[in-house]
Order: C-alpha cells, then structure tokens, then sequence
C-alpha cells in the first residue's frame, strides 16, 4: 500500500548557495591579490623580508646601548694603557716610522702610509721630536720621555669604535638589539683584538676601516633592497659614498684592504645583475645611471683618497733616508741633497766617473783599503749606496795615448790634454782605474769570498801606484741599446742615458752584482762578481757623475728626469709589492692560515720582569665563530641539494634572507682569509683579524635567526630566550676573556693560574716566567739589565758566553756603542762592583800577543776578528785578591726583551772605533739556550723587514781604524 506524501520523510535541506555574482567577485579578489604579489616579485627589484634598516632611525633606546657599549670598550681598551712601558713588538717599525716622518727622513715600508700618519700625528700633538728611535724591544719609554701613551692611543680610540661600528652594522642586517649588544661585547672581550689596539701597531686602525665599510655597505645594500623607491635617495647615496671612503681609508692602512675591496665588488656586481634582469622597470639608461654611480663612488673614490695619502707621504719625507735606496736614482734625485747638477753629456778616456748598477736600487760600484779574508786576498770591490770618494774610477784605455813624437804619455792625466775628444764607443776596452787607492779593477779565476759558484769569478782590486796592471783589468764595454736612450747614446756612453756591460776580457765574464751581502769585514755591502751567464739586469751599469777638462761649461749636460708625483708613485708601488712578495724568511712566531680558525697558537709580543704579553684570541669567541662559518657552509650544501631536487625551500622569504644575509658574512670571511694560501711570505696570526670580524657577524645573524626570526621553532614567539642565551653567552665570554687577561694587559699572573689556562701546548705562553704567587711581585725588583742594549744588529758583538775566571762565572753582555754594559747578573750578596776597566790586546792565532808595530805592519794584509770577555775579580776588604773566591752568580731570572732580529742596518751612533779584547776559548752551550732564545719576542718582518733591509743597504760604510785579534794568514804569521 502506497504511502501518503505526508508521511514521507523530507530530504535534508543544503545550505543556500552564494549568489553565482558573489563567488565571481571573491574568486576575482583572491586571483587579484596573488596576481598583485606575484606581480610584485617579478616587476619590482625590492627584495623580499626586508625592513628599512636605517641606522639613522633606531629608537632612542638602541643610541643608548650604543654609548653604554663604547663606554665599555673604553674602559677595557684603555685599562692601563701606560704598560709597558718599553717597546713591544712591532712598536720597533711603526714607532720608528714616526721618528723618520717628524725628521722628514724617507722609508720604505710595505704598508701604506694613512695609519702611520695618524699615529704621527697623535706624537707630535703630545710633543715628540723624532729623537727616539725604537730600535729595540724593550727599550724604555720613560727615561728619554717619549710621549707613548698619546701614540698608543691611536689604535685604542680605533679599538673603542670598534664595537659601536659592529652594533651598528648588525642593527642595519635586521638583527634585534640584544644580538647587536652580544656581537659588540663579543668585539670588546676579545683578548687579541685588546692586545692590538693597545700597542702602536696598524691592526687597529685596519680593522676598524674594515668595519666602517661593511657597515656602510651593508647599509647602502639595505637601501638598495627596498627597491626603486630608495634609488638614488640622500641615504642612499650617503651609505655609498661612505662605502667608497672607507674602502679608500682600508686600503691605505695595509693593503688587505684588496680583500675588502673584493667582497664589496662581488656584491655589487650580484646587485648590477638583479638590476640586469629587472627589464621593465630599470631601463637602459637607468641601469647605465646605477652603474656610472657606483663606479664613481667604489672605484674612483676609494683610488683618488689612497693616492693622496701617498701625496702626504711624499710631503713629509723629503730628506734622504733609509730608504731611499730601495728607489732608483731618478726618484732618489728628488729628495733634498739628493739631487745632482748638471753633469758633462760625453763620457772620454780620462774621466772621472762614479758607476752605478741598474738593478739594485742603484749602488756605486766601490773599492776601500780592506782585503778579500779568503781567495786572493786582494783589495775588496763592493756595491756601496751611498755617494762617496771611494766611488771615483779614472777611465783608462788599454794603452796610453801618444804624444807628437810617438811616445806614450804616463800617467793618469795622460787624456786630459789631447788634441781630439777620446769617445768611447761601444767595444772600446778599458782599464778602471781607483784613485784613492791607486788599483785597478781586476777579475781572475777564483771564486768569490761568498757566492762560490763555478760561474762567478771574484772581482778584486790589483796593483799600486805606477804599476801598469796586466791583461786581467781589462774590459770592454757593450752597450745595451734597448736599454739606453735613442740616439747618439746607443752608440757611445753617455752620463746617465747609456746603459752597459762591462766584459772581462780574458775570461768573459760580465761585471755583476746581486742582493748577495758581504760579512762585517766588508762593512756588510753588497758583493760584486764577474759572471759567465748572470741576468742582463744585474749586469747592467750606468755613469752617474762625469768629469773632465776637455769638458767645459759649454759641453752638453744631462741630469735625471723629475719622474713627478705619478712616476714616483707607480714606482713605490711596485717596490712596496716586490718587497713584501720577497718576505719569506721564517719567523719564530710565524703561522700559517690553517691554524688560525682553530687558535692553535698566538705571538709572543714582550717578557720583562716576570710578566709577558702574548697575542692570543678569546677561544670562546673564536671557536664560536669558526663554528658558525661551518654551519652555514653545510646548511648551503644540504639547500643546493633540496633546490636541485626542487623542494621550494626559496619560496620562504625567512629561508631566503638567512641565505643571503649569513651567505654575505660568510663571503666577506672567505675573501679576507683563503687568500693568505696563496701567500709563502711570513705570516702571523693578526692577520687573520678581518677575517674573524666577519665570522663574529656570521655567528650573531645565525644566532638571532634561530631565536628571533625562523618561525615553527617556537623561539621567535619568546623573546626573552633570545636575551637570556645572548646574556649567558656574553658573560662565559667575559669570564674566558678576565682569565687570560693578564698576557693581553702584561699585568702580574701566577705559575698556577697560568698552567690552569693553558690547555694545549701549542698555546706557547711561557708559565715559567711568571711568579709563583702574587705577594712574590712586590719583593722583587725590577732587573735593569733587562733593558736590551741599544745598539744596532749588524754591529753585534759575538753572542754572550761564560768565561770560568778563578772559579767565578759571570754571564757576559755584548758591549754596545763602545761602552761595556754590565752582566745581567746581580752581583754576590755582599759584595759590591768597585770598577770596571777596558784594555785592547791584538793576539796571533796562537794567542801571542803582538807590539805596535807588528799590529802596524799587518794593517790591511789579515782579517781582524774581535772578541770579548768579561773577567771578575774578587778581593778582600783591605784589596788583596782572592785567587780562588766561591762566587756563583745566578742568571737574571726576569726574562730580558731580545734585541731586534732583522738588520736595521748599522746604528749611526756606534763609534767607529771597534773596542776589542783578548781572545777567549769558546764556552760550551748552556742547556736549554737555544730554546730559551726561540721564545723571546721578536718583531714582525713585515714591511718591516723592507726598512729593515733597506736600512742595511743604506748605511754608512764603516772601516774600523782599531780592529782587534788577529788572524794573520801564513805570510802574516811569518812577520808576526
């Protein structure tokens, strides 16, 4: 039976449909913002999560963090700054360097010039004079009132904005106030950037005009990447122009600033390249105005500011120098007393010439008085660079001219008075004739005293006056025209314009010389051989003065080019660049990169009186560091993976920025360190200093990443975890830092608190120097002689040694500018010096002593050796002496500041006068001593070692009048 409709069940009823018109316009909204977004992604260059950051606009609150900071930093940078109170490491080369900028006196360093004018500057403003040298570390400030601590200061000012600097530049990456505050504490609790910035060294003042230009362009780049709006806004332009100074203001410290440079221009050209493909909204010409912009501001900013620094620097230092002679004499003719008048075009038999060699740095070919110890014992040929009497040559031919009736004319005027002008022409030979001593150049088959290679010949100076010399003096003379001006100078030698070889004759060897230096008994100047195959360079000469009758005023004159400021700043350059390439030699506290990320060891920069100053990092930090540069490098692995496998990690603009944000710090670490593998010079563990800077970054962008800004963690929500772990790590660091304090400030420290702290043994501090507890400080005095003796390297007295007088020992100093420094040892308790006394004795080789006159007769026919000794004697109340007293004296204890290791050349102030002593036997090593000396500190060779070097070449040439022991060969023996 069919159901009535009434009672069957009624369908559920749906909701009402929106109206088809309604749906239509939702669907169309929705489409229209993700048309808009997707829009906006690809017409418009502004980069996505990017907030302006402008420093500028921070809150009121972030300003006060900021001085709050650099309050801090203050008062840990400058924390008693005064000590020590001597030099310390490299204050030996950038002290120094102010001493010669105040005197006007010119140097060559491998640095550029901005950071040593500013410390200068901060001298001169406290009163220096320029009459402290620096020559030693360890020589003391106070007595001879150096004005150090104003000098010092400096690189501590540089030291104390460091830590804004670094505020700031994590405030404009986006970081949160808290990071910001933990990056800058992180700079100020850093033991090694503390030691830097206390010393007058030029870390400091890099390191802060590297900070200044990642802030500037990290700024300028967030400008940038808020898109079309921002372009060429006074901020915008600000920011780039700041970039562009600074990087003109860290290349003109040292040259890593190239390394900075680098990391700017990568990024900028990734900047041109989103530019680039923007093609609907940057046109051609707008591209071109973006480009032109940061050309000038990154390019010819940063070139213009550096070449004005060297335009200071040549201001300053218009006096001849130690270094001038690293500078070819066109560049040398520039400085005062340096330059020349005009000097006779045409060289002729019979002129008096003084011969200079092209290659290096243009010494005078050289004879004096003192003969070759060894191979033919003739008169010694030197390369000598300064201008002096013993540089003048007579230019001879190989026979004597012919007066009317045939006969040759004798005598060294013989050309003076000849009817035509005797040219001398390519191919002519010639005899060199050496008037002050009346020998001529000479050369035979025997090698040289140093380079003994079968290829070198010795180059000596033969004869005596009136002695017609025999075939080995003659030479003939090939003109190098490529190498000589056009014209009539190619085809005979002209004063300055002709370059030349100078051929032997009777061998074929070619006159040469190289950066070979003699010992001290030949003034150590440069050596001069005769070679078979030597480079065309080192064999080159030219003549720099000329003189002759048959030249009037009327003969044609030549004189040097004026090279300009261009010519003598190219030329720096390139001297700057061979030089610090040619810094090879090993340092006792060099290392190499790969130590560095991991602080496997430091740089003992000073030890006296119980305390030492070592360089070494905050571990805590470091490692902290080095980490985050790890992490980021295998999160980009694992991203270029799931990107090649197409995951859509980039769609995440969080994913993104930590991407580029921590991808730029990273870069900025790898450009200022992996270069330093391609490098075989010296270096040292500051130079990795920039390098960590942007890991310190790297490490705060990762950190307020993961607990501010990565969603889905559950950190970002709660910020106090991103305080409460910036806190506690700031304070583990604080408390790493006050421990290994004391080598950071050389303050006092305990054998026990030392061992504590030093937890790998290539951390090579020395716990031995320090006392065993503090009270033991304030009854132990401070140990006078561990002053280092002022005096220069190549004048060193033979190393200290013990000499056992009637059963006393004491420990010998080298005596230094002719007065005898007194052992380091303290005297026996109760008993006290009553005089000292100086005598000179001359022994043969079997110990005789030789008269006056036997000394007399063997002048300028042996090699004189001097030795020292000190002899203690010790007597009763009434003066009697005790034959065998029980005397033991005990070493200085306090570690002594080691004397300056690369040569600064000979020290003006050493007299002349050598002062020697009786021979003594050779004491036998004391065990340990070897050690002992690796560990001292020693300056850096860096540059350093240019002025260094350069100094050697240019000091004055020193022939001793008295010159002790004797070692006379067989024919000396025989008269003595």
């Amino acid at each position: 039976m069919a159901r009535s409709a009434g009672g069957a069940k009624a369908p559920a009823r749906r909701p009402s449909p929106a109206p088809p018109q309604q749906q239509l316009q939702h669907q169309q909204q929705v489409a229209s913002t993700k048309k808009s977004k997707a829009l906006k992604r690809k017409d418009d260059y502004t980069s996505e999560g990017v907030d302006d950051n402008d420093v500028f606009l921070l809150p009121i609150s972030d300003y006060q963090v900021m001085f709050t900071v650099t309050a801090v930093a203050a008062i840990v940078r400058l924390f008693r700054i005064y000590q020590p109170t001597s030099v310390v490491f490299d204050e030996v080369h950038f002290g120094g360097f102010a001493s010669k900028y105040i005197k006007g006196k010119f140097f060559m360093d491998v640095h550029p010039p901005l950071a040593k004018l500013l410390i200068t500057l901060f001298g001169w403003l406290a009163g220096f004079n320029g009459d402290f040298d620096f020559k030693e570390i360890g020589k003391d400030y106070l007595e001879p009132n150096v004005p150090y601590v104003a000098m010092r200061l400096f690189p501590a000012l540089c030291g104390v904005l460091l830590a804004p600097t670094m505020f700031l530049t994590l405030k404009a990456a986006g970081c949160r106030t808290f990071t910001a505050t933990l990056g800058a504490g992180l700079i100020i609790f850093e033991n090694g950037l503390l030691t830097q910035a206390r010393l007058i060294l030029l870390d400091s003042p890099l390191m802060i005009t590297t900070a200044f230009t990642a802030l500037a362009f990290t700024s300028f780049s967030n400008q940038q990447e808020l898109g079309p709006t921002k372009a060429f806004q006074p901020s915008w332009w600000f920011w780039l122009v700041m970039t562009g100074l600074g990087l003109g203001m860290t290349v003109s410290v040292k040259w890593v600033g190239l390394f900075t440079i680098a990391w700017v221009g990568l990024l900028t050209l990734v900047q041109l390249w989103v530019l680039l493909g923007d093609y609907k909204n940057v046109s051609v010409r707008l591209l071109t105005k973006h480009f032109t912009a940061r050309v000038f501001c990154l390019i010819v900013i940063p070139v213009t500011f550096y070449m004005a620094m060297f335009a200071v620097h040549f201001l300053c230092l218009v006096n001849p120098g130690d270094g001038d002679g690293f500078m070819s004499s066109e560049f040398q003719s520039t400085l005062n007393s340096k330059g020349m008048q005009d000097v006779p075009a045409d060289v002729l038999m019979g002129s008096r010439v003084s011969i200079r060699h092209v290659n290096t740095q243009g010494g005078y070919l050289h004879s004096h008085p003192l003969m070759y110890p060894t191979g033919s014992k003739q008169q010694q040929i030197t390369l000598y660079p300064h201008k002096d009497d013993n540089n003048i040559w007579l230019l001879e031919n190989q026979t004597q001219p012919l007066d009317i009736h045939g006969q040759p004319i004798n005598g060294t005027t013989a050309w003076n008075n000849l009817p035509e002008l005797p040219y001398i022409t390519n191919g002519a030979v010639l005899r060199l004739y050496h008037e002050p001593t009346h020998r001529r150049l000479h050369s035979h088959d025997v090698r040289p005293p140093i380079t003994e290679a079968d290829w070198q010949n010795e180059v000596s100076a033969y004869g005596y006056e009136g002695f017609d010399g025999d075939a080995n003096d003659f030479f003939r003379v090939e003109i190098v025209k490529p190498k000589s001006k056009g014209g009539v100078s190619q085809d005979r030698i002209r004063t300055i314009d002709t370059k030349f070889r100078l051929v032997h004759v009777m061998t074929g060897c070619v006159l040469f010389s190289h950066k070979v230096k003699l010992p001290e008994w030949a003034s150590e100047q440069q050596e001069v051989t005769c070679a078979r195959g030597g480079t065309l360079p080192n064999s080159l000469w030219y003549i720099e003065s000329n003189e002759h009758p048959l030249l009037g005023e009327t003969s044609d004159k030549v004189n040097y080019a004026n090279p300009g400021f261009f010519g003598k700043f190219w030329e720096l350059q390139k001297v700057m660049w061979k030089t610090n390439a040619g810094l090879v030699e090993s340092h006792a506290w060099d290392s190499r990169p790969e130590s560095w990320p991991i602080l496997r060891r430091g740089i003992n920069f000073w030890g006296k009186d119980h305390r030492q100053i070592y360089l070494m990092g905050n571990p805590i930090i470091w490692w902290s560091a080095t980490a985050a540069v790890v992490l980021y490098v295998l999160f980009k692995g694992v991203a270029v993976l799931r990107w090649q496998r197409n995951c859509g990690d980039y769609s995440s603009p969080t994913f993104k920025r930590f991407d580029y944000e921590i991808g730029t710090s990273v870069l900025g670490w790898a450009l200022h360190y992996f270069p330093f593998y391609l490098m075989q010079r010296q270096l040292f563990l500051h130079h990795y200093f920039p390098a960590l800077y942007f890991a310190i970054i790297a490490f705060c962008q990762v950190y307020d990443f993961v607990t501010a800004r990565v969603p889905g963690i559950g950190l970002r929500e709660r910020p106090i975890i991103n305080r409460a772990g910036a806190t506690a790590f700031l304070a583990l660091s604080i408390v790493v830092f006050w421990l290994f304090s004391p080598i950071a400030y050389g303050n006092q420290w305990t054998k026990s608190e030392c061992s504590r702290v030093k937890l790998f043994t290539t951390w090579d501090f020395d716990c031995n120097t320090f006392l065993d507890s503090y009270d033991a400080y304030s009854v132990v005095p401070s140990v006078a002689a561990a002053q280092t003796p002022q005096k220069s390297v190549n004048a060193q007295a033979p190393p200290p040694v013990q000499v056992p007088v009637g059963g006393a020992q004491q420990v010998q100093a080298p005596i230094a500018e002719g007065k005898p420094e007194v052992s380091g040892a303290p005297p026996p308790p109760g008993q006290r010096i009553l005089s000292r006394e100086e005598r000179i004795e001359y022994r043969d080789q079997n110990g005789n002593i030789l008269n006056e006159e036997q000394v007399k007769a063997l002048e300028g026919k042996v090699e004189f050796k001097t030795r020292y000794e000190t002899r203690t004697r010790v007597v009763d109340a009434n003066g009697n002496e005790i034959p065998n007293p029980d005397v033991k004296i005990e070493p200085e204890a306090a570690s002594v500041a080691p004397p300056h290791p690369d040569v600064q050349g000979v020290d003006q102030e050493t007299p002349v006068r050598l002062v020697p002593d009786e021979p003594i036997a050779a004491a036998k090593s004391v065990e340990g001593e070897k050690e002992r000396e690796e560990k001292v500190a020693k300056p850096a060779s860096e540059g350093n070692d240019a002025t260094a070097k350069g100094e050697a070449e240019a000091a004055p040439e020193v022939v001793p009048e008295v010159i002790p022991e004797a070692v006379p060969t067989a024919e000396a023996a025989a008269a003595a």
